[in-house]
């Protein structure tokens, strides 16, 4: 998958052939696992992570089962994040989020390029993550003939993303930010602000010790 050209590009944001069929291999692969995890239902913390880890491509072994079923699942705590199904995801294998994080669900994450999630955040319900863009210029983008592209999206440590927020290809929430429900979020929000609004605005600082210009 890797190695394919049309993989390569969509990673570097280039214009590629969505079509590819390494591509649309990797994203059926990706949309059964979601459908797998999706239709788990109450399974255990255990079988959860497993299908979680399925979805993104994460190839670590889990740890020996704790009898406990309460030890068993904290187990997991520093290992993965707590993800709230139903999600939809397009690739995963571009899908990287650190441990400690909730993702509500109706999430859906459109991972052209590499899309990260910091360690502790906290998602709302049907937030958007639109990694992928098409070109403006109509006889380029020519439908389902044309090409597409992608840019990153990064999202920091400590963060909280209110309900329904959209976040756009390219954006970078700094650490320790809230971004208000409903928001569009269309460029970078700095570290330790509040934004809201269509399209998000910096409303004010937001005073926390453990920002690094605070105790400076």
């Amino acid at each position: 998958m890797a190695q394919s050209k049309e993989w390569q590009k969509m990673l570097r944001g280039e214009l590629y052939w969505a079509w590819d069929e390494d591509l649309q291999a990797n994203r059926t692969r990706c949309k059964q696992a979601c459908e797998a995890f999706n239709g788990a239902g109450s399974a255990s913390r255990r079988r959860k992570v497993e299908l979680w880890r399925n979805i993104v491509g994460d190839t670590r072994p889990l740890p020996p089962v704790n009898p406990d079923p309460k030890e068993d699942e904290n187990l997991f705590e520093e290992t993965d994040p707590f993800v709230d199904g139903p999600i939809s995801v397009d690739h995963g294998l571009n899908f990287k989020v650190g441990k400690g994080t909730f993702l509500n669900f109706n999430l859906l994450v459109l991972d052209t390029c590499l899309i990260t999630i910091g360690e502790n955040v906290l998602f709302g319900p049907n937030v958007c993550l639109y990694g992928a863009i098409h070109p403006l210029d109509p006889a380029v983008r020519r439908g389902l003939k044309g090409p597409e592209a992608g840019k990153e999206i990064h999202i920091e440590d400590d963060v909280w993303i209110g309900g329904s927020v959209q976040i756009l290809a390219g954006v970078r929430v700094g650490r320790g930010s809230t971004v208000g429900a409903g928001s569009v979020v269309t460029k970078d929000v700095p570290p330790f602000h509040f934004v809201a609004g269509n399209p998000a605005r910096v409303i004010r600082k937001i005073d926390s010790e453990m920002d690094p210009e605070r105790q400076s």
